[in-house]
């Protein structure tokens, strides 16, 4: 009994290994275990992550602001004679007892997510890729990669563009009303900003990666152009949170030249492809067309390297 744990620990290891189990075999229970150890792990990291942002949302970091101050920044460049209080400084409202504790908690796990997340994302990649082949893991990687680039990309230009969309919003009706965002409020249309421009640039990576599967073809994308670039302004229409026109012809901007570097990638996919096609022996036979192999058996000397030939004694 003794020797059933470091066993049982040893050949967890061993299925978990590339080199002892090329194939990444695995039973059912293998693989929940499996999975129940990496989003241990994945947590963890989180829950790390969470507690670093926790404590940097009111601690600057050398030349690093604090968490706090680059989420309140966009709401602080708004000009002061449209903000409640702006002789008393640049402040949001808080309505309820301890919320100002869960908009940190809340924007410390979200920071916390981002700074470790190639953490998690390896956890996740560790449990993927065993049942990959090499070429797939090594598209998948590259789309991993480029998805990160790209969902950073996205944040960034949401950020850039809080400002811009607050004093647009908050110019309605100037002459009779003062606004006084409440954090929760306030906090909530950042994030959720954020997130949808990033996850929004992940949509022209969608139709590589089914370019380079073969689901989608360049010629169907040249001919589906137009409506593709259509359905992203519709999509930025109702994606951005404040519908104001700033956000909105920003993402689908964006999204549409995202789009375009999309189909251009699927072009030259599909013509290296064709090439590398037009290259094999029979590449030009039709469907239909049985391909010329020689059907004439042969004996077993001549498959044989190095052994003389009998000769024909009749």
């Amino acid at each position: 009994m003794a020797d059933s744990a470091p066993k049982s620990r040893r050949d967890r290891r061993r299925k978990r290994s590339r080199r002892l189990n090329p194939d990444g075999t695995m039973t059912l229970i293998e693989h929940i275990y499996e999975f129940r150890r990496r989003l241990g792990w994945a947590l963890l990291a989180v829950l790390a992550g969470g507690i670093f942002g926790f404590i940097w949302f009111n601690t600057r970091m050398g030349p690093v602001p604090s968490l706090g101050s680059i989420i309140n920044d966009p709401y602080c460049a708004i000009p002061p004679e449209r903000r409640l209080g702006s002789t008393e400084g640049c402040y949001l409202l808080q309505t309820v007892p301890f919320e100002a504790f869960m908009i940190q908690l809340k924007v410390g796990l979200a920071g916390g997510a981002v700074l470790t997340s190639p953490l998690w994302l390896y956890q996740l990649w560790a449990f993927i890729a065993p049942g990959l082949y090499t070429k797939e893991r090594k598209y998948a990687l590259t789309f991993v990669g480029f998805a990160s680039v790209l969902f950073a990309g996205g944040a960034v230009l949401a950020y850039l563009l809080i400002p811009h969309a607050l004093q647009l919003l908050m110019g309605f009706g100037s002459d009779f009303f003062i606004t006084g965002l409440t954090g929760d409020k306030y906090i909530s249309f950042v994030l959720s900003l954020l997130i949808i421009f990033g996850v929004s640039f992940e949509l022209p990576l969608l139709l590589v990666m089914l370019n380079f599967v073969g689901v989608l073809k360049y010629a169907q994308l040249k001919k589906w152009r137009r409506g593709i670039i259509f359905l992203v302004f519709v999509f930025a229409a109702f994606a951005t949170p404040g519908s104001d026109p700033f956000s909105m012809l920003a993402l689908a901007g964006a999204l549409s030249v995202l789009a375009e570097l999309a189909i251009q990638i699927a072009r030259v996919h599909d013509l290296r492809k064709y090439r590398g096609s037009e290259s094999e022996e029979w590449a030009g036979l039709a469907d239909d067309e049985a391909a010329p192999f020689d059907y004439t058996p042969s004996s077993i000397d001549d498959d044989v390297p190095g052994k003389p030939k009998t000769e024909d004694v009749t």
